[in-house]
Order: structure tokens, then sequence, then C-alpha cells
């Protein structure tokens, strides 16, 4: 693999740092290269080019907003052995402590970034002489490139109606992966009466296209010596509550977070049962990942919806 590397990335110099990373679905390692230090992330499976590209897609659409730092993608290259490699910019993380209030305040910046650049095109549209943004402005929900929350795919067609997208794209789609693997007939159940009531729990919002990280849970966000970083992205367009479904899972999101992040996007009627919501997406994922021991967490919140 690493006389590929080397050749891939056009460097003389490849020495292994000894620093290494990973979690339960790729591994990770450091090495010195010509023009600085990179990170390797290494899949030997069959669909690592897909989970890559999507990665790169996202860190790419971040990164391109100015509004938090992740780390910068290289490129994906394809091992000659089966799997992919994905290299980006090595970042010295340590676990987030001190930058979590700034944290709160870049993430609602990302989330805010698509609705600054709209407001700010419609005032420019009423000046005299000034033409249209540079920057696309996004106008629906969904992402241009296939995006993996863990292993698995998401759909990430494109609709104008973020109820529809979230309960087909997301919703659906698990539920329908835990049909094919376990058939069981409570969730079905669950599912038919839960989905009738989903408009109820948007009632009197309006739910603008953010760009979002996707699977930002803490093990996903550190800090560096300059401030808070995040990585491993799963990225779409989506509303912005959605990203705080997994936050709110497995902890490591203190009070400082939340305060800053909703200082920028205060809570709108309702958020508590929309947190739910998108927590059961990640139960589904999580069962459909790691089996049923996450049962219980997805039927108890679609019974407390479907009441």
């Amino acid at each position: 693999m690493e006389a590929q590397l080397k050749r891939e990335l056009g460097t003389s110099t490849l020495r292994a740092t000894g620093h290494s990373g990973g979690g339960c679905i790729s591994d990770g390692l450091s090495y010195d290269t010509d023009s600085g230090r990179v990170f390797a992330k290494i899949n030997r499976k069959s669909e690592a080019r897909k989970m890559f590209d999507g990665e790169k897609a996202s860190l790419d659409a971040i990164q391109s907003t100015n509004t938090i730092k992740v780390p910068k993608p290289v490129k994906v290259i394809d091992l000659e052995g089966g799997g992919s490699v994905f290299v980006m910019e090595h970042v010295d993380m340590r676990s987030l402590n001190r930058y979590s209030a700034r944290l709160g305040e870049q993430l609602a910046d990302l989330h805010l970034h698509n609705k600054r650049l709209k407001e700010k095109q419609s005032k420019a549209e009423q000046t005299v002489g000034k033409g249209q943004s540079e920057v696309p402005i996004v106008e629906q929900f969904g992402f241009d490139t296939t995006t993996c929350c863990g292993y698995l795919p998401q759909v990430n067609d494109w609709q104008s109606d973020w109820v529809s997208f979230y309960a087909q794209q997301r919703l659906q789609h698990q539920l329908s992966l835990v049909e094919k693997s376990y058939g069981d007939r409570e969730a079905r159940e669950l599912w038919a009466s839960l989905q009738i009531k989903l408009p109820q729990l948007f009632a009197g919002i309006k739910v603008e296209p953010a760009l979002l990280h996707g699977d930002l849970w803490s093990g996903n966000v550190a800090e560096y010596s300059d401030g808070p970083i995040i990585f491993d992205p799963a990225s779409f367009y989506g509303h912005s509550e959605y990203e705080l479904g997994i936050a709110g899972m497995f902890g490591g999101f203190g009070k400082q977070f939340y305060n800053a992040y909703h200082e920028k996007i205060p809570k709108a009627p309702g958020f508590e049962k929309r947190i739910q919501l998108y927590q059961l997406f990640h139960y589904l994922n999580h069962w459909n990942h790691f089996g049923s021991s996450y049962r219980g967490s997805s039927l108890r919140i679609m019974k407390d919806l479907s009441k």
C-alpha cells in the first residue's frame, strides 16, 4: 500500500509517524510526506470508495463555508489489493474541553450559512447594479453525492419538502433495512401510525435547508491548538435541529456548547419532540449496524411520538 500511496501523492518521502487512529469501521495511519503530515483512513471493503467519496464531498462542502475547522481532504485512492484509502490533512487533536462554547457558535454559523447567503442575495437583488451571488444557494433538502452514516449509504435525492425527505429518505429507508434483516412486525405497525403524525411535529415552523455535519456525536468532535474541529461527516442539507439529535444521545456536549449554539439559533416550539424524532434515525441506524440491542430505544421513541 505504501508504494502506491507514494506514487498517488507524488511524494519521495512517505514515513509512518506512529500516530494511528480509526473507529469501528476504518483504520487510520499518519505519514510524513514531502508536503507535510497526512492522515490516511483505510478500509478494505468493496463499498469503501462510495463511503470515502461521500466523506470527501462533505469535508469540501463544510470547508467552503469558512465557519468551522475540518481536516482538509487530499485524495481518495482505490487500493490495488481491494478497498480504498482516504488521505487528508493530519491535525493534532485532543478531547474537546476549552473550546466547547466556540464549537456551539461555529456549528450555528455552519447551519446559518446557507440562510445568510440567501438573505445577502435577496438584499443584493434589491440594489440596482448588483448581480447574482457567486456561491450557489441551496433551496432544497438533500446532497449532490451519496454520503454514509457509518457504512450505510444515505439516500440524498433532492426534495423541496423536509418532512417528506426525512420520512422517506431517512426513516423509511432505515425501517426497510430493519424489515429486510429482522421482519419486525411491531416496528412496521408503529411506523404506520407515526408517519401520519409527522406533519404535526412541524406545525408553525419553517425549515430552511442547512448544511449539516450529519453524524455529530462526541467521537467526531475535538479541539486543536486554535479551536474546535469536526470530522467524519455524513453531510447533506437538512433541518438544523437534526444535528442535535445524535449529539444528545451519547453525551460529551456540555451546557456551554448548547448555550452558545442556541444564542444564535433559539429553540423553536416543539423542539424536544423533534429531537426525539431525529434520534429515532440514529437508533434505527445503530440497529442496522450493530444489532437488536437498539430495538428497544427505536420502538420506545415511535410509541412516544405516535401518542
